[in-house]
């Protein structure tokens, strides 16, 4: 069975009888009705409670709830309304009772009217806040859901209203969900972004203007000062008419000041320019419900059940109008003398209640053979009453006339109006000033493939930047002169190049435009990239942005190129296979290190420096094992070698050495000459051994400590370019001159590098005290 016609426990709610032992109730009958319910066969128990309650002399109220709740699940909403009323003539509906009734009509009108089927489609979670609020574009805050005002992009590099950030219930970004730092919450933490603040405001120079409008409102509603808000927000609406949000936000000051008519005009302009939006219907429901039209609140809390089904709150508004409006059928005094059903029959003892009827949506549905009709539809009083049948309805443009004949639907109000006027006594309810109530009909709703184009065309429409407005000096970087390349904001709201800024961060902490000292910026190096700035430049600067990638990618090619040109970090005697830690600070080097790793060579070549020259001829090239930085922008460099090189021609680029280089190699020998190399390979490594071994221990836990043990024997002496890794990290910790090491370090045959370290060997053995 439905779901939609059981309680929230999954089971059929039975109303309990008022009288379970009078004579013609029969239990065994009833379960069989039940019974029925539960099997879907609602038909058979409306048939089974209506011989029940003929064979009573006064109708039992619990009964008659009962066969209203099986008609209603039939789709007989015209005969469950005629039962739900001979129920309220017994007593006082409570809003619990209604529940079903409530479900079945907004379910109707979902699927019938609204062309949405199936219970997910378009539901929020109970109470949540609407996601059907503006359709977004790259220009919209994703809190406030509005333009951005006062942008302020924040350490992970998406951009959000100032206003929105210093509320306090955001401490994660609601895009990417990670944590905002502890500046980015600070009421003053982060700046507006410059850059972005000026481009909306040319872009969007009315929209912003309505926009800061908005927000003096909304302050001066904080501070009470609800007519200032109020012209605000009116002055605002007549620069952006069709802003759903601030309509929305002028309905609920006008609630506020009581001004519950200009409220429902608000909604109702509101529901016009978003017709399946269920925050609109609510507001709107709420207040014709304070300006007394209940009947027309009804509706709208219909249409919002419909949007959204498992809203509870306004199911439960809906239950309270309805009982209030069945109630309001009757009166206590002078009710008439109960009639036996035989005599004229029970509708011929009821006022039929008019102004329910109105509020019911027409449904068309065929008619069915056990039934009279099972739709309901919104008829209209007032001075426009007598050409309303020549109209459409509101929610079913181009249906057939009620009265057109065969095979076209009837009416619940054309049903009742053709029985029998009742007797006197019972009439209905009149307004204070002596009035029956008017009714206005809805907002005419729109189809959902409507209502879909209608915003798309809202969205492109209102926010179309248009190319004569953007122009390329608008995001230039002001230290490069050039169309930003991956844009970073800084704290202040400056925005520059990455590239660009980390180069000046490397001279100086400070914002290279208003001097603010970015320590806290450098330390954690926030640097990601202004999303919102990449969007823009990639959507309406394409070409632009397209070319300036090219003059980068060109640049990180001809820095990649380890043989045209090499940076030389100008220090110490490093050694292949031997590790070579780095303490950077000089804002040259810096530079150097972050290039290699952003070419992905993560390589660069080591020499000693040359009073003439600069740096040696010869050097080795070291790998970048790992970096960690200070907050003050120094860094900690591993390294190792990899191998060794000779310096063709010296140079420099942007502050530090370059090189073009070629690489060394040992020349291989064979032969006798192999035999001889390997005798003196072992030799030599055996008198190392013996050296390192007889040192103090003191001395050979310091060895040990920065360079580890002494590697093991070669068995292919020649396997490497650059020979046996023994005799690198015994040239590094033997005292010597960097000039020796350096003369070692050029040999290209491993022979007369073996016979070097031998006499090295020999000449710190002698000279070792005793």
């Amino acid at each position: 069975m439905d779901a939609g016609v059981r309680s929230h426990q999954g089971e059929v709610f039975v109303h309990p009888l008022s009288n379970p032992g009078a004579p013609g109730i029969f239990p065994e009958m009833l379960e069989v009705a039940e019974e029925a319910n539960r099997a879907g066969d609602f038909n058979l128990a409306v048939e089974i409670y209506s011989s029940q309650l003929q064979d009573l002399h006064q109708p039992d109220r619990g009964l008659c709830l009962r066969k209203a709740d099986s008609l209603a699940r039939a789709g007989r909403i015209s005969e469950a309304l005629d039962s739900y009323c001979t129920a309220a003539n017994q007593g006082k509906l409570r809003t619990e009772e209604l529940s079903l009734l409530v479900e079945v009509i907004a379910r109707t009108l979902r699927e019938k009217e609204l062309g949405i089927t199936g219970h997910g489609d378009g539901v929020q979670n109970n109470n949540s806040e609407s996601e059907e609020d503006e359709a977004l574009d790259m220009f919209s805050c994703r809190i406030c859901k509005c333009l951005l005002h006062e942008p302020t992009t924040v350490e992970c590099g998406h951009t959000f209203c100032k206003r929105c950030l210093e509320d306090d219930s955001f401490r994660d970004c609601v895009q990417c969900k990670q944590k905002l730092s502890k500046k980015d919450q600070l009421p003053n933490g982060r700046r507006v972004n410059v850059v972005l603040s000026g481009l909306l405001d040319k872009l969007f120079a009315t929209e912003s203007n309505a926009r800061r409008l908005w927000i003096e409102g909304d302050v001066l509603w904080k501070e009470q000062s609800l007519s200032d808000a109020l012209e605000k927000y009116s002055a605002a609406l007549d620069l952006v008419p069709s802003s759903g949000g601030l309509l929305y936000q002028r309905a609920e000051l006008h609630m506020e000041m009581r001004s519950y008519s200009q409220a429902v005009q608000d909604a109702s302009s509101l529901c016009r320019i978003k017709p399946l939006w269920t925050k609109a219907h609510y507001l709107r429901a709420t207040a014709l419900s304070k300006a007394g039209h209940n009947d027309e609140a009804l509706q709208e809390y219909f249409l919002c059940v419909a949007l959204k089904p498992d809203w509870t709150k306004v199911k439960l508004e809906a239950q309270k109008v309805l009982s209030e409006a069945f109630s309001s059928v009757f009166e206590n005094e002078d009710m008439p003398t109960p009639l036996h059903p035989l005599q004229g029959g029970l509708t011929t003892r009821l006022i039929k209640p008019p102004a329910l009827l109105r509020t019911l949506r027409p449904l068309t549905q065929k008619p069915d053979s056990s039934s009279q009709d099972s739709e309901f539809s919104v008829t209209k009083s007032g001075p426009d009453a007598d050409d309303s049948s020549s109209r459409p309805s509101a929610l079913s443009p181009g249906k057939s006339d009620p009265a057109a004949g065969e095979g076209s639907t009837k009416s619940l109000a054309d049903v009742l109006a053709a029985l029998p006027a009742p007797p006197g006594g019972l009439k209905r309810k009149h307004s204070s000033d002596g009035s029956s109530t008017t009714f206005n009909p809805p907002s005419k709703l729109l189809r959902p493939d409507e209502t879909s184009s209608i915003q798309t065309a809202a969205v492109s429409g209102g926010r179309t930047v248009s190319s004569e407005l953007l122009d390329v000096g608008d995001l230039e970087c002001s230290l490069c002169m050039r169309l930003f390349y991956e844009p970073v904001a800084t704290p202040c709201g400056h925005t520059f190049c990455l590239k660009c800024l980390e180069r000046c961060l490397d001279h100086n902490p400070n914002c290279p435009l208003c001097k603010e000292n970015l320590s806290e910026y450098l330390a954690t190096r926030g640097y990601s990239k202004t999303l919102l700035m990449e969007e823009v430049l990639l959507r309406y600067l394409g070409d632009e942005l397209a070319e300036r990638k090219k003059i980068h990618e060109e640049e990180m090619k001809e820095l990649s190129n380890l043989n045209l040109e090499v940076p030389i970090f100008v220090c110490t005697m490093a050694f292949p296979t031997i590790p070579c830690p780095l303490h950077v600070f000089e804002p040259r080097y810096r530079l150097m290190i972050r290039r290699s790793m952003e070419t992905g060579t993560k390589q660069f070549g080591m020499c000693i420096a040359d009073e003439l020259k600069g740096f040696a001829d010869y050097g080795c090239m070291l790998q970048v094992r790992d970096v960690k930085f200070f907050p003050d922008g120094r860094s900690v460099v591993d390294t190792i070698g990899v191998s060794r090189f000779k310096v063709l021609s010296h140079g420099q680029r942007d502050g530090y050495n370059t090189a073009k280089i070629e690489y060394l190699e040992d020349k291989k020998v064979d032969g006798d000459e192999l035999v001889e190399l390997l005798k003196l390979h072992d030799s030599v490594y055996e008198q190392a051994n013996s050296w390192f071994t007889s040192l103090k221990d003191n001395m050979k836990s310091q060895i040990l400590s920065h360079f580890g043990h002494l590697p093991s024997k070669d068995l292919e002496p020649q396997g490497s370019p650059s020979g046996p890794a023994w005799c690198w990290w015994l040239l590094a910790v033997l005292p010597l001159e960097n000039r020796a090491q350096l003369t070692i370090l050029a040999m290209a045959s491993l022979k007369d590098r073996l016979i070097a370290i031998r006499r090295v060997l020999i000449f710190v053995t002698r000279k070792r005290p005793r």
